[in-house]
C-alpha cells in the first residue's frame, strides 16, 4: 500500500507492458495524485494493465517541473498518496523526477521507490561487456565539438559506458565514438529493448559505425561501450583506420597521431609507417 504523505517513484515498462510489477499496478489504482511525464501514455499503460486510476492525474515533465514541484509538496503535506511516473523506466534516470525528490528531501518529506524496468541496466546486462564498473552518461551531446570533448575525457576510462541516443543521430554518434575511443573498441548497439523488434548488434565501433551509415536506425537506442582496459587493439585494424581517415582527406601523419591517442601501446610512428607500407 502507498504511504500517505510519501512521494513514490515508480518504474514503468520500457516496452513490454508485461514487465509492470504488481506494486506498480496497485499504486496506480491507489494514488490520490499521479504526476505523469505524458498523461496520454499513462492512459495507454493503464488500459494495457487493466487498472483504473481513482486519483487526480497531472502532467509533470521537463518543461513544467519547476512550476509543479510545489504542487506535489503541498499534496504530500496534506497527506495525499503521490505517485510519480515517466514514459518508460525509472524516474530521475534521464527522466523527470530529480527536482521533486530533492525538494521532498529538503522538506524532510518521505520518498519511496517502486523498482522495476530500466533501459540502462537492461542494455548493460544484454551487452556482454564488463558490468563490474559502469557509468550512465545520458544522451550523447548534439554538437560535434561537445561530443569530441566528452569522448576525449572518457577515452581512458576503464569502466563500461552506457549512452542514450536519438535514432536520427546514432550513425554520427557512433562515428564520433569510433574517432574518439578508437575503431577497435568493443561496443553494443541495443535498439527497441523488450519490444517486438528488439535488436542487439555487437562489434567494434568501426563495425557499428559502418553498419549504421548504411542502414537506417529506428526506435529507442542505447549504446554500450567497453572500458579502455578491456580493449586489445589489433595494430592491423588501427593501420586500416589510418588509411580510412587518409582517404577521407586527412593528412596521414595527423590520422596516425589521432588513432594512436585512442589505442594504448601503439605509437603514431608505427601506425604511420604501417599505413605507408600498406598503401605501397
Amino acid at each position: 500500500m502507498l504511504v500517505p504523505g510519501a512521494l513514490v517513484l515508480a518504474a514503468t515498462p520500457i516496452g513490454n507492458p508485461l514487465d509492470a510489477s504488481v506494486r506498480l499496478v496497485r499504486a496506480l489504482g491507489e494514488a490520490d495524485l499521479i504526476a505523469a511525464e505524458d498523461t496520454r501514455r499513462l492512459r495507454r499503460l493503464t488500459r494495457e494493465l487493466e487498472v483504473e486510476p481513482t486519483g487526480r492525474v497531472i502532467s509533470y515533465h521537463e518543461h513544467n517541473e519547476d512550476e509543479r514541484t510545489p504542487w506535489l509538496l503541498d499534496a504530500l503535506r496534506e497527506g495525499q498518496r503521490v505517485l510519480l511516473v515517466t514514459d518508460a523506466g525509472m524516474p530521475v534516470v534521464s527522466d523527470p523526477g530529480y527536482r521533486a525528490v530533492r525538494a521532498a528531501a529538503d522538506a524532510d518529506l518521505p520518498v519511496q521507490v517502486i523498482p522495476g524496468p530500466s533501459a540502462v541496466l537492461t542494455a548493460l546486462a544484454v551487452s556482454g561487456l564488463a558490468p563490474d564498473r559502469f557509468s550512465f552518461e545520458g544522451f550523447v551531446p548534439r554538437g560535434p565539438g561537445q561530443r569530441e570533448n566528452l569522448f576525449a575525457q572518457l577515452a581512458d576510462a576503464r569502466r563500461t559506458l552506457v549512452f542514450f541516443e536519438s535514432p536520427r543521430r546514432t550513425a554520427s554518434a557512433l562515428a564520433a565514438m569510433r574517432d574518439g575511443f578508437g575503431p577497435a573498441r568493443r561496443a553494443v548497439l541495443a535498439r527497441e529493448l523488450t519490444k517486438t523488434h528488439e535488436e542487439v548488434l555487437r562489434g567494434t565501433l568501426a563495425e557499428l559505425a559502418a553498419h549504421t551509415a548504411e542502414h537506417e536506425v529506428l526506435g529507442e537506442v542505447a549504446i554500450v561501450v567497453a572500458g579502455a582496459d578491456t580493449v586489445e587493439a589489433d595494430p592491423q585494424d588501427l593501420v586500416a583506420e589510418v588509411l580510412r581517415r587518409t582517404e577521407a582527406g586527412e593528412r596521414m601523419k595527423d590520422a596516425a597521431k589521432a588513432v594512436a591517442r585512442s589505442a594504448a601501446g601503439v605509437g603514431a610512428r608505427e601506425l604511420y609507417d604501417g599505413a605507408r607500407k600498406r598503401r605501397g
